[in-house]
């Protein structure tokens, strides 16, 4: 019987301000629901995960228990923390929220974008059976098209070798006592610049973050482009 307890952060505190709507993007509506419903849905049919921690704008946080934990049932929601001005204070708040270790075995994080709904229960397996061997992993793909490195003036600097290269989704899943450490040492230094979670580890602590596959699917709502794309990937789901 699995003893390690998991844990989803979903952060959906950004604004969402290219998708140019008044609506952040986590409540637009997509398939007769909110963006972030689907994405918690995942997480709520999952057998590994155990519970879950919302991380969500202050002015926002009776909304998100009103109008999505409470109205669409989400039992495992435990928390709704207030996020921050960046994305990774928000990550912050929400690891303030968990424990260390459990009563058994290892705690585990999965940290996950609040607006990409279409990841799946294989890719939450292939990342649980990673970050039990290596501590940190992340979920992305191999690039597929050619990647240019630009100088200042937007001519080609250089070409980078794209078999090397991987796109970097969510979730990124760690050891809880882990991820909360290097996130402890970021915060002695914020003027370090980072962009996910993996490259706190990598900054902080120095170690390796194994890279899991994820899909092509698992796409991030940002644009309105990305919604229709999503809403088609759906349908073609329910197909299939």
């Amino acid at each position: 019987m699995r003893k390690n307890h998991c844990t989803a952060i979903i952060v959906a505190a950004g604004q969402g301000k290219r998708m140019g709507t008044d609506v952040p993007k986590q409540y637009l509506e997509l398939q007769g629901k909110p963006v972030i419903c689907h994405t918690l849905q995942v997480f709520q049919d999952s057998e590994l995960i155990d519970d879950i921690v919302i991380v969500a704008d202050r002015k926002e946080i009776s909304r998100i228990q009103d109008e999505i934990v409470e109205t669409y049932g989400f039992r495992k929601v435990i928390a709704i923390a207030a996020g921050g001005a960046e994305r990774y204070e928000s990550v912050m708040e929400g690891l303030n929220i968990l424990k260390d270790e459990p009563a058994e075995g290892k705690h585990y994080v999965f940290i996950h974008d609040g607006v990409r709904m279409l990841v799946d229960q294989a890719i939450l397996k292939r990342a649980y059976e990673a970050v039990q061997e290596t501590r940190a992993c992340v979920v992305g793909m191999p690039v597929k098209d050619t990647i240019k490195r630009a100088d200042g003036q937007q001519f080609v600097y250089s070409t980078l070798d794209r078999s090397r290269l991987w796109q970097i989704q969510t979730p990124q899943v760690f050891e809880v006592p882990l991820i909360k450490e290097a996130y402890r040492l970021l915060m002695k230094q914020p003027e370090i610049n980072v962009t996910d979670d993996s490259m706190v580890v990598e900054a902080m602590l120095k170690i390796p973050v194994k890279l899991v596959e994820g899909t092509y699917e698992n796409i991030k709502i940002t644009t309105q482009e990305d919604l229709h794309l999503a809403d088609i990937l759906m349908k073609r789901r329910e197909i299939e």
